[in-house]
């Protein structure tokens, strides 16, 4: 059977999360979205672990998988991880996965001795990487954890404000757990692959989503026998293409981390030209944030374009949203894009169906021709995107003007950006 997975993201117990991430707004997102498998998140909460266990209904023994509306749950968490390697401050953020609320509870037994677990959805922890995998295998071989939204620069593996350069490096004698990264919504499986040193870990993505609307905006799709964690886990540890079919990806330029810039300032900039500047910023003369292409660009041994053996494929996506409003000129939340919305879905079925296998032709017929043809250049790949920077979501193009992207802007074009990001919403 054809699963989606979103194994990433929150409730409505971690900061800055919209009040419908409960079980019932996630189930209504994951049935418009059309994901079959989603992500508790933040089984570490007390208050949300309790509602876990009274509401979540197991599946059949074994599975590892729970029931609510109609989808399937499985235990997931992320942690932050604050800590020092010879004097200098890492922050690494991690999911972590669970085959059952049994084991997830010893795993909240064990946290709660390293910090508060009742102050965030995502609790954080002094203690290193090393100790949080040691901890989380050490209770059970099935838990799972995973580098999360590896690339971004202030909490991930790679992170170019306090990250490491390798998988090794970050996680010591407990890398032997570690079989998979997170790629996050700046980079995409591509930017990756021109690191041959991570060829051996599968790349999965997930939405890391705060709010229903942002769910499956990145996801896994399988190809499983029985729809079970460890199926779904060895699928993934095994990079096999029979099972793990492809993920569902942003484009990466869409990110708010993928060029490098100042949003205060309003500069956004390519890596070449900031190296140009010496990673200065032009206007405040501070150090720029160095977003994901430059530090993929800083790693990579293999040029753009790199496309090695035994790779997990892909498909970009813009969330239907965005795309209906930038065909239509109109910003996401407004009524027209709704009604067009409503056309679409779920009267041809679910958000990833529409954007990725309903016929074109009865798109046109429901929403018109500047929506269908919207979607053609989305599945052809002809979509151009203003890049994010430094927190700031990259905008849509459709037209084929794309604007300042790559330039440096000066303060007169911040309000600019910051009415980008309202319009395409964040977390």
């Amino acid at each position: 059977m054809r699963l989606i997975a979103d194994l990433h993201l929150h409730s409505k117990y971690a900061r800055a999360t919209s009040p419908n991430m409960d079980l019932g707004g996630m189930s209504a997102g994951a049935k418009l979205k059309g994901i079959d498998i989603v992500a508790t998140g933040d089984f570490t909460h007390p208050m949300w672990f309790a509602e876990l266990k009274k509401k979540l209904k197991a599946g059949e023994t074994g599975t590892g998988l729970y029931n609510y509306n109609g989808v399937k749950f499985v235990l997931g968490t992320e942690v932050s991880n604050i800590f020092s390697v010879n004097k200098v401050v890492k922050k690494i953020h991690l999911v972590v996965l669970s085959p059952s609320l049994e084991i997830a509870a010893q795993i909240n037994d064990a946290l709660a001795k390293k910090g508060n677990l009742e102050a965030d959805g995502r609790p954080i922890f002094g203690m290193s990487a090393v100790e949080t995998v040691e901890l989380v295998t050490g209770i059970s071989r099935e838990n799972v954890v995973i580098p999360a939204h590896a690339w971004t620069p202030w909490f991930s593996i790679f992170g170019s404000m306090s990250g490491f350069d390798t998988v090794e490096e970050c996680f010591g004698d407990q890398a032997k757990h570690i079989f998979a990264l997170e790629t996050g919504l700046s980079s995409d499986p591509a930017m990756n692959w021109r690191l041959s040193k991570l060829d051996k870990y599968a790349l999965v993505s997930n939405s890391d989503a705060h709010s229903p609307q942002k769910m499956g905006r990145e996801a896994n799709v399988f190809e499983l026998e029985q729809a079970s964690y460890s199926e779904m886990m060895n699928a993934i540890r095994q990079k096999d293409p029979k099972k793990f079919l492809y993920t569902i990806e942003f484009f990466p330029e869409e990110g708010k981390y993928h060029y490098d810039g100042h949003r205060d300032c309003g500069v956004s900039l390519s890596p070449a030209e900031s190296i140009k500047l010496n990673n200065i910023c032009p206007v405040c003369r501070r150090k720029l944030t160095i977003g994901v292409m430059h530090r993929v660009e800083a790693l990579a041994d293999r040029p753009e374009g790199a496309h090695p053996a035994g790779v997990i494929p892909y498909k970009s996506i813009v969330p239907l949203p965005e795309l209906i409003a930038a065909a239509i000129g109109k910003s996401v939340a407004s009524s027209k894009v709704s009604e067009l919305y409503g056309k679409l879905v779920p009267v041809l079925g679910n958000e990833f169906a529409v954007l990725l296998d309903v016929e074109i032709g009865a798109i046109r017929n429901a929403a018109g021709d500047e929506v269908a043809n919207a979607i053609v250049r989305m599945r052809e790949g002809k979509v151009k995107m203003k890049p994010g920077y430094d927190g700031v979501f990259g905008e849509l193009v459709l037209d084929g003007d794309e604007g300042s992207s790559g330039k440096a802007e000066g303060k007169g074009k911040a309000a600019d950006f910051a009415s980008t990001q309202k319009r395409l919403g964040d977390f």
